[in-house]
């Protein structure tokens, strides 16, 4: 499903358009908000097709290596562990999967010499060769070699992030997010699994969906409150001269701390900070690191911060 913290940033990224556009609409930005986050399940459901894809590929190879007019041994003995990866063949037959597909009509079709190159990049890898001699043909091997196939030729492949930034805005900083997503999922297949083996829903619950509505809505509808206390406590900087993205996840981190009783500040906190690495600079990091310490602790001090529920304990 769908983590918080991916949530978090495609709150993030919609504010960022709310504002910078003339023409502002609540109810618009949550559709985008919300069709963004379908975009990233769609993301899930593709990268799921690429491996399939490549194990078709594969297949193709040695067709047409077996229908040469001079096959060579090889040719006609060629290795099928990889074309019979049981990981493989559930998620060809998955029938969750197999309806997304096609009711998205999403695919790699337009894109066969991506498919060649990374067949290619994997068959040169030195644990696909160590794979395809093993003597231990298990299933635990088989979900090892997908997990290191995404991690270690998906995740890395430039052609890749190329492609999917061309197709989609939407796509730009949500590989390495979908691969954690299928790691998580792959990690429950058994043996024994089916057809209807699970996948991840979108969201984990209705809970999640509701936090992303929230924090989008509340953020925005308490920007004036958010954005003074921000204002309050830079004031040895010059406010002007901060980067819009460090005001908006400062915003956001405080809209947390006030309005969402459930969540932990600590784990507010360090979320934001995370987010911060990869979209502020390193001063800014420390600036919004040092903003929101002292936010937090004034805002507990004014009673403002109520928090109620499991793992709230030490709160006050």
């Amino acid at each position: 499903m769908i983590s918080r913290r991916t949530i978090r940033i495609k709150v993030l990224q919609t504010l960022y358009t709310f504002y910078s556009t003339p023409e502002r609409s609540i109810n618009n930005s949550e559709k985008e908000l919300f069709f963004s986050l379908g975009k990233t399940f769609d993301l899930y459901h593709l990268i799921f097709q690429l491996i399939i894809e490549l194990a078709d590929f594969a297949q193709h190879r040695i067709d047409t290596n077996m229908g040469k007019m001079r096959p060579s041994y090889e040719d006609l003995h060629p290795n099928l562990r990889f074309v019979n990866n049981r990981v493989i063949k559930m998620l060809r037959e998955n029938r969750r999967l197999k309806a997304y597909i096609n009711q998205s009509k999403i695919s790699w079709s337009n894109h066969p010499e991506l498919i060649k190159d990374l067949y290619q990049f994997l068959a040169e890898s030195d644990f696909f060769a160590e794979y395809l001699r093993r003597a231990d043909d298990s299933f635990g091997e088989d979900k090892r070699l997908i997990d290191r196939i995404l991690n270690n030729i998906i995740l890395i492949s430039e052609d890749v992030h190329l492609i999917l930034e061309e197709d989609s805005i939407y796509w730009n900083d949500d590989l390495d997010l979908v691969i954690a997503m299928i790691s998580k999922t792959i990690k429950g297949f058994r043996p024994d699994s089916d057809e209807n083996q699970a996948l991840m829903p979108m969201f984990k619950d209705e809970d999640d969906k509701q936090f992303a509505k929230d924090l989008f809505s509340k953020t925005i509808l308490n920007n004036e409150e958010l954005r003074s206390i921000v204002d309050q406590h830079a004031s040895n900087w010059d406010i002007e001269r901060i980067a819009f993205m460090d005001i908006l996840i400062m915003e956001l981190a405080l809209a947390e701390f006030l309005y969402f009783p459930s969540i932990p500040t600590k784990v507010t906190l360090n979320e934001y900070i995370e987010m911060a690495k990869f979209y502020s600079t390193e001063k800014s990091r420390t600036f919004i690191n040092g903003i929101l310490d002292k936010a937090l602790k004034e805002l507990k001090l004014d009673n403002k911060i109520e928090k109620a529920g499991r793992g709230l304990i030490g709160e006050a």
